[in-house]
């Protein structure tokens, strides 16, 4: 590949690999993490007993909470469930449908990587290979995204019935998602026109090389 094509689409690789890496950590281990979170003026419980929280932070394998006693965090693994209730015992409970999606994110992860490697080749069907493998990591991240869009509206529409005073806010598991996505959109874009641009110049030598043998070929017949 084109080495001006070459080191941007290698760049953009793997800056979207760290950053789904990164978000892939997430909750409990990665308590800044988060994909959705929840302020609220008024106490709100969860159903496994924990006292009240002002605060909540929504992740891949788990959640996270506001207590008095500090910030605390339950490990629940991905698809998980939790109900929680206001001081009027009014309840909502986000469900597994809502969160089990957001394990596409460590695929997307994946993916992205396995292209990076492929970009790293000179050969040109290998390339177009990891062209196409970038592609399906921007579309596994596009759906992750939009699954964290789904869970975001659904906690912020049921949160809202709760009557706690809440604001609920994107985290930056979210925004660290759609710049993957756009970062593998460009690399796929890049590495696909470097080695349009490479079959171009080799087809460009080869018609310079048949145009010369043809030339040399007819000038032993030309008359001095």
């Amino acid at each position: 590949m084109s080495r001006t094509y070459c080191i941007p689409g290698v760049f953009f690789l793997v800056a979207a690999f760290i950053l789904l890496f990164i978000v892939s950590i997430s909750l409990p281990r990665f308590q800044g993490m988060d994909i959705t979170r929840v302020y609220s003026s008024g106490q709100f419980a969860a159903n496994n007993g924990a006292e009240g929280f002002t605060q909540l932070r929504l992740g891949i394998w788990g959640y996270c909470v506001d207590l008095s006693s500090g910030f605390t965090c339950f490990d629940t693994g991905h698809g998980y469930s939790v109900t929680f209730v206001n001081s009027q015992l009014a309840e909502v409970t986000i469900g597994p449908s809502w969160t089990r999606g957001l394990a596409i994110i460590p695929v997307a992860a994946g993916v992205s990587f396995i292209a990076f490697l492929l970009s790293m080749s000179q050969h040109i069907t290998i390339t177009l290979v990891a062209s196409l493998v970038s592609f399906l990591a921007a579309l596994l991240t596009l759906i992750a995204f939009a699954i964290n869009i789904a869970l975001y509206a659904y906690l912020k529409h049921e949160m809202g019935t709760l009557n706690i005073s809440e604001t609920t806010q994107t985290g930056p598991g979210f925004w660290l998602t759609f710049v993957s996505l756009l970062l593998l959109i460009l690399a796929g874009c890049t590495v696909c026109f470097g080695r349009r641009r490479d079959r171009m110049a080799g087809a460009t030598n080869n018609s310079y090389q048949l145009s010369g043998m043809k030339s040399g070929f007819l000038s032993r017949f030309r008359r001095n």
